[in-house]
């Protein structure tokens, strides 16, 4: 059988799309486009048709040819590989790859979970925010750089105290540097990367803007 990607039916009934839907679908196409898969003519095109849309059938429309499962499924217990476990070992360097990009545009990016961050990542955010958890994360190589670009608007870095972390970035009008404090998601004590631990290092620019590194203790398995 052929691996064809079916066009959308256009003899679905017409039922009316909800802000919830829109809003997913504009969500689905933030990452599509982070990852390379849509150009930025076709994001902003299809971005505006989405928030543009009366029915679902314009959104299945928008959609029809991303990969959604992906973004939706991955992580649940059904697309396991039969006889995985249910969480993996996280923090390790494993040489996979992972998405180069988190966009942001007048909107909300969110990185976390089991996902790996590539040797080199590129955060932007415009009038918009993101947030990257690496606590669940792994690495594909030993030293990492995420080069993080803030215009009027927030990127959050949560990095594990397992891994060393190198701040090199500017803010202008704008803060770009590392939280301290207590951190109210999880009160157990930050603690000392060891010797030899990766290294992360946070490059970039805030311009009106704000990134923010903390340190926080490793998600348990």
């Amino acid at each position: 059988m052929d691996d064809v990607t079916p066009e959308p039916d256009r003899h679905l009934p017409s039922v009316r799309a909800s802000d919830a839907e829109r809003d997913a679908t504009a969500k689905l196409l933030r990452e599509s486009f982070s990852e390379g898969r849509l150009t930025l003519a076709e994001f902003d095109d299809r971005t505006s048709r989405a928030y543009a849309a009366r029915f679902r059938s314009e959104l299945i429309e928008l959609t029809h040819d991303l990969p959604i499962a992906h973004h939706e499924h991955d992580s649940t217990p059904a697309t396991r590989p039969h006889g995985a476990p249910a969480r993996r070992v996280t923090g390790g360097v494993t040489g996979a790859s992972g998405p180069a990009y988190s966009l942001a545009i007048m909107g909300g990016v969110e990185r976390a979970g089991a996902w790996t961050l590539p040797s080199v990542h590129t955060a932007f955010a415009l009038m918009g925010g993101i947030e990257i958890d690496l606590r669940g994360a792994s690495l594909q190589s030993h030293e990492t750089t995420i080069r993080a670009f803030a215009i009027m608007g927030g990127i959050d870095i949560y990095v594990p105290d397992d891994i060393h972390v190198e701040i090199e970035g500017l803010g202008l009008m704008g803060g770009f540097g590392e939280e301290s404090g207590s951190w109210k998601p999880d009160p157990r004590p930050v603690r000392q990367a060891p010797p030899g631990a990766p290294v992360i290092r946070v490059t970039g620019l805030a311009l009106m803007g704000g990134i923010g590194v903390r340190r926080v203790p490793r998600s348990e398995d």
